[in-house]
């Protein structure tokens, strides 16, 4: 498969493409498996990444970032996943959901203080929304953070973070005033230490002694996942958390506004993630079917293969369009929330399908762990679940098909 002609491209789109596919081909691949297995995160890729700058791809370098665009971003996170989930969401939830709520609702004092550790990478950030009673109910958050003099004390839990452990700066929603419904949560940022510190140590990243950890703020338990196991997921902590003033993100009450438009933007993030599994394991399975014999010829001779080819082919190329139509609305300041939604939604739903299929073509070899294409299978899933189900897609979009509509 190729990006060439689509009209979303210019030639330096190209010439990043390539240079993070290189990477995840020449360094992620080899290690991929191996992390998956002992479900470790991959420091020392990921201290290669940063130091290509791919942990802060769309922010100015005046704060630390690459000073690319939203499309090279997407870019990455597109061809990091044809090789390994894992490391694709890794820059996808740093960035996305660590670091662009700080950039789209901070103060100037906010972004100068905690955006250059996270754009160069020198930490790791990410998102504490979903609890244990409040996933696709969002606004059902239950942390609650209460007045005290200048500052805030919060309470509470949050679940399935992505890198809640190896993290030490996080985004954090949490009920300011109980009686507003989804108008009284609020959202701040606070600090923790990572729980790698040795392992920070060994690369030279993931921890900043700067950035002074707040008591009480801790990360949980692990999720022992089915697939993205080279992800960091787990619970975030926080017992009697004094937050000051000066951490309120974007004013009290605006917590519940902001975080649906960040998950508007991360939704074209895991479209993109989605998009180059779906692509990865086509690209496995037609290499695949080219070598393997059966009854005296290659089965990408067989009619049933090549019509199998052939639809993951075809809605491939359909889920280019959506994604990168949808990331240059995004881009050129359009709206695109619907178009988010039908992007997500499609290639979420086509990377089941394609990495069934690729581990179908693989016959009893896509079974096990000699091929990736049963790993991919597995972190296709949670592609249907993340950022909003495929259920609350379909919410979203109808709501933007229906809206103004009498009835």
């Amino acid at each position: 498969m190729t990006s060439c002609n689509l009209p979303y491209f210019a030639k330096e789109h190209e010439d990043f493409r390539a240079e993070v596919r290189e990477f995840a081909r020449e360094v992620v691949a080899p290690v991929a498996r191996r992390h998956d297995a002992d479900a470790t995160f991959p420091w020392k890729t990921v201290k290669q990444m940063a130091d290509l700058g791919l942990l802060g791809i769309p922010w100015p370098k005046s704060l630390g970032g690459s000073g690319r665009d939203l499309m090279s971003f997407i870019i990455a996170i597109h061809e990091l996943a044809k090789i390994d989930a894992s490391h694709s969401i890794t820059i996808s939830a740093h960035t996305t959901l660590g670091t662009s709520p700080i950039m789209n609702f901070g103060t100037d004092a906010q972004r100068e203080r905690f955006v250059p550790p996270l754009a160069s990478g020198r930490v790791i950030g990410g998102f504490g929304l979903t609890e244990e009673s409040a996933g696709s109910d969002a606004g059902g958050t239950r942390t609650m953070a209460v007045k005290k003099g200048s500052g805030y004390v919060i309470n509470g839990s949050k679940r399935f973070i992505t890198h809640a452990g190896i993290g030490e700066i996080f985004v954090v929603t949490a009920v300011t005033d109980p009686t507003k419904g989804a108008k009284g949560i609020s959202s701040f940022i606070l600090t923790k230490e990572s729980t790698d510190l040795a392992a920070t140590a060994d690369v030279g990243i993931g921890h900043d002694a700067s950035l002074a950890p707040m008591s009480g703020f801790r990360a949980g338990k692990k999720e022992d996942k089915l697939g993205w196991r080279a992800s960091d997921t787990r619970e975030l902590l926080f017992q009697d958390v004094e937050v000051p003033a000066e951490n309120l993100l974007g004013g009290e009450g605006l917590g519940f506004t902001n975080f649906m438009k960040t998950l508007d933007s991360g939704r074209i993030g895991i479209a993109a993630l989605s998009l180059g599994l779906a692509e990865g394991a086509f690209e496995q399975a037609r290499e695949f079917a080219s070598s393997r014999r059966q009854f005296g010829q290659a089965i990408s001779g067989f009619q049933g293969v090549q019509f199998q080819l052939s639809d993951m082919a075809t809605e491939i190329s359909a889920g280019y369009h959506l994604v990168y139509h949808a990331a240059w609305l995004s881009q050129n300041k359009q709206p695109f929330a619907k178009e988010a939604a039908m992007a997500k939604l499609f290639c979420s739903e086509l990377a089941m399908r394609a990495t069934t299929a690729a581990v179908q073509i693989h016959g009893a070899r896509g079974y096990t762990t000699e091929y990736p294409v049963e790993r991919m299978m597995r972190d296709a899933k949670i592609c249907e679940i993340g950022e909003g189900t495929s259920e609350i897609q379909r919410i979203v979009i109808a709501r933007h098909l229906l809206a103004g509509l009498a009835g």
